[in-house]
């Protein structure tokens, strides 16, 4: 492998974490944990699962599962129903206070990273970072 190769490897990996955290800090969460949010943003990009299947899909035990959806549903950020092909199943989704949860943290992050990006880059330099996107989304689909 090449010496780029491997250095870019990196600074990506390094770049996309930070930007996450940085991500993280743009919007209340609402004192949920880290496992509660990620179970609401698997259920806002992924639509409904069972608990079961959220709890194989977050590699947690269906104990710990079951103690995070009950936290999420006394706050009102998910439904459950029946499910439809095995009514001794429940199928877990956002609640409309659960969605617009989500839909304002994604929005605060957005705008957050605009301003950055209006303030501390030039026109030439904002390009360029839409290009290099535009070479980073190629690894998505390799």
């Amino acid at each position: 492998m090449s010496a780029s190769a491997v250095r870019a490897a990196h600074e990506i990996r390094v770049v996309i974490g930070r930007l996450r955290r940085r991500f993280k800090e743009t919007y209340d969460n609402e004192q949920l944990t880290p496992s509660q949010t990620s179970v609401l943003s698997r259920l806002s990009k992924e639509g409904p699962a069972s608990a079961s299947a959220l709890a194989a899909a977050e590699r947690v035990r269906p104990q710990s599962m079951a103690a995070t959806l009950s936290v999420l549903d006394e706050r009102g950020l998910i439904r459950r129903r029946p499910d439809p092909d095995d009514g001794r199943r429940q199928l877990v989704s956002l609640s409309e206070t659960g969605g617009g949860f989500m839909a304002d943290k994604r929005r605060a992050g957005e705008e957050w990273l605009a301003r950055s990006l209006e303030t501390g880059y030039t026109e030439a330099e904002r390009q360029t970072i839409l290009e290099a996107l535009a070479l980073l989304d190629r690894l998505t689909r390799a």
